[in-house]
């Protein structure tokens, strides 16, 4: 093919490219606009490559490198940040999405349920005398009984050793949260992790709750302040991981690889409420539950930390359908 004939050819497809490119922005564009100007770019991409083979002139080269420039930058420029569509999705999509989960639901009736239960059964004496011991054993009751046999007024802790414990506790903490997650892909391990890890929770607050323990004051002095976020973000990663779980056991119509993709993209917010909780609640134990604080000051973290939780969840995350009902 002579050059001229294939400048002939090519010509009238760059300028229609050069005429997207003049408009100052893509969001005015339909669907088929938008992808008649990406066939138009590719194709120029494609002419370019081969302009040595097509033996253009230099000018035209030149033109082309030009064009397929502004092609692409429209075409690929980074997007201004959607603050109204950011806004939706953090107050309004994802704590409603949370909230409605039914996994989400199961397992935290689940976890405070056997938690609640637990704690009562190891702070009474006389319903089930060994229940503690038996739950705990003996060599985890010495240990908690020896670690906070000393009140906790920060000694021997300074900035370096609290980031360093603030980091021990986020790899900590996430590991249990990780085992309520992947046991709860096989489902029945993943509700007998989050059983166990609610049982032995609760026996340890219920045993260091009782009068004749005195190292219990210091106990709860350090677990306060972390605990309404580090115990929300084990439940939250044990119903993802019970959610994923169901997703490839009854995959529905979808083949299982398709239902976990789907399933994994709609808790991927429960997961990052989950780490960011973590997160949080290793930073408060790391710096604020080992300090010399008073109590009422982790107290009072505690109370805001549990309010904003249920404002989140449970104020944000109750269906609008149901609220416009009531009304």
């Amino acid at each position: 093919m002579k050059v001229v004939e294939l400048l002939e050819r090519r010509r009238k497809n760059w300028q229609e490219l050069e005429r997207y490119c003049a408009r100052s922005s893509l969001g005015s564009l339909n669907t088929s606009e938008l992808s008649r100007f990406s066939a138009l770019y590719r194709a120029a991409c494609a002419d370019l490559a081969l302009s040595n083979s097509y033996q253009l002139p230099e000018n035209t080269v030149q033109y082309l490198h030009n064009i397929v420039g502004r092609a692409h930058n429209q075409l690929y420029r980074s997007k201004r940040l959607d603050f109204a569509a950011w806004s939706k999705m953090l107050l309004e999509d994802v704590p409603q999405r949370i909230f409605n989960d039914r996994c989400v639901q199961l397992m935290f009736c689940l976890f405070w349920g056997f938690f609640i239960l637990s704690a009562w059964l190891a702070y009474s004496k006389t319903t089930w005398p060994d229940y503690a011991e038996q739950m705990m054993k003996a060599e985890m009751i010495e240990q908690m009984e020896s670690s906070f046999k000393n009140p906790i007024d920060g000694s021997g802790r300074d900035g370096d050793m609290n980031l360093i414990m603030a980091a021990f506790y986020i790899r900590h903490n996430t590991g249990i949260g990780l085992q309520c997650f992947v046991w709860g892909l096989l489902v029945v391990p993943g509700l007998y992790v989050t059983i166990r890890n609610a049982l032995l929770l609760g026996a340890a607050f219920g045993y260091m709750a009782r009068p004749d323990v005195p190292e219990g004051a210091n106990f709860f002095h350090f677990v306060t302040a972390h605990g309404p976020f580090e115990l929300t973000a084990i439940v939250l990663s044990a119903g993802a991981g019970l959610r994923l779980g169901l997703a490839w056991i009854m995959p529905g119509q979808l083949t299982r690889g398709a239902s976990l993709q789907q399933t994994g993209t709609e808790m991927m917010p429960v997961m990052c409420a989950a780490m960011i909780m973590f997160g949080l609640a290793a930073f408060i134990e790391g710096f604020l539950s080992p300090s010399a604080a008073p109590y009422w000051i982790k107290a009072a973290v505690a109370i805001i930390s549990s309010a904003a939780l249920a404002f989140y969840f449970i104020v944000l995350g109750f269906p609008r359908s149901l609220l416009g009902a009531t009304r």
